[in-house]
Order: structure tokens, then C-alpha cells, then sequence
């Protein structure tokens, strides 16, 4: 005997299989998305600042101690004093930045917005020789931005957030220690 089982060819709401026809990208939750990460960041930026102080002081005394004595005179002349400051700062700052990712990640959809939009999230970890390098990646997507290979650029993606991670020796050796930076907040000039 045997038994055969038909399916209709289209499919309900409530039936989580996909017709045969349909187009197999992210469009529900659960389903996974390849985000290609491609970004680029520049930044320039010039300060030039300058300011100038000048200040002058002329004092003489005109009497010392009594003034018909003559007492406190050296050589017929009284003491006299006389000051003079000036002040120039003159400074300037040039920031020049250039910072480009690109990649490649497989992400979840983690939920379906009512208007259709999907929300991604997912985190890939790579770790060689001694060092872990962490990508978590979060936003929105709209399922028109997917392309029929199942990916999605990252500049098509709202509310984006791409975190790259590194932990390690090397990475470490990289950073200043606690110490150091401690005496570069304390130091005076």
C-alpha cells in the first residue's frame, strides 16, 4: 500500500512553508541575511588660534619715610619700580582621518516590524593566533534592500551598528598603560 500526501501549492499564513516559487530571502524571522559591510569615514578638520596681552606698569615713590628727612634716599634719588608683562599664545591643530571597513557577516532576523522592515542582529567571532577579533552588527532592513543572493550592503541599513573588536596580546601591547596615562593627566605642561 501506498500512501501519498498532497500540498496545495499555495500556502496559508499560518503555513510556515514556502511555495516552491516563492523567493527564498530574509523575510521572516528566524531567517539569516548576509550583511556586506562596506564602510568609509573621513574627517578633516583645521583650527588656527592666536591672542595677544600687553600690559604696562610705571610706578615711582614719591615720598619714603618722611618726606622733608631726605631719609631713604640712595644718591639723591627715590626708590622707583617699574613693571612690564606681555603675553602671546599662538596655537594650531590639524586633524586628518581615514577609516574604511569591509566585510562580510551572516546575520538573524530577529523580528519582522508590522510594516515589513526587518530587524537584524548577529556577532561573529574570529580568533587567531592569540587574538579575538569580535564583529556585532544591529539594525534595520528594508526587504526591498534584499538582493536576490540574500544580502544586504550595510550602508542600506537604518539605525546601523557595526562593532569591531579586538582582544589580545598584540591589541594590548598597543595601548598605553594606566601608569602612563595617569602622569600625562597629571603633568602640568
Amino acid at each position: 500500500m501506498f500512501s501519498c500526501r498532497a500540498d496545495s501549492l499555495w500556502t496559508s499564513a499560518a503555513n510556515p512553508e514556502r511555495s516552491m516559487y516563492a523567493d527564498h530571502k530574509a523575510s521572516r524571522k528566524g531567517d539569516i541575511l548576509t550583511v556586506v559591510i562596506s564602510e568609509s569615514v573621513a574627517q578633516s578638520s583645521t583650527q588656527s588660534k592666536k591672542s595677544g596681552k600687553s600690559s604696562s606698569v610705571d610706578a615711582s615713590v614719591t615720598s619714603f619715610l618722611f618726606p622733608s628727612s631726605g631719609l631713604g634716599k640712595h644718591k639723591g634719588e627715590l626708590p622707583a619700580t617699574g613693571l612690564s608683562a606681555k603675553n602671546d599664545f599662538s596655537g594650531t591643530g590639524e586633524v586628518n582621518n581615514t577609516q574604511s571597513i569591509t566585510g562580510r557577516a551572516a546575520v538573524l532576523v530577529a523580528d519582522v516590524l508590522p510594516n515589513g522592515n526587518l530587524v537584524i542582529e548577529g556577532a561573529r567571532v574570529i580568533t587567531f593566533s592569540g587574538e579575538t577579533q569580535y564583529v556585532v552588527l544591529h539594525g534595520i532592513v528594508r526587504v526591498d534592500d534584499v538582493t536576490s543572493a540574500n544580502t544586504v550592503v550595510s550602508t542600506n541599513i537604518a539605525d546601523v551598528r557595526v562593532e569591531f573588536i579586538s582582544e589580545g596580546e598584540l591589541t594590548d601591547a598597543q595601548k598605553r598603560g594606566w601608569l602612563t596615562k595617569l602622569v600625562d593627566q597629571l603633568r602640568p605642561y
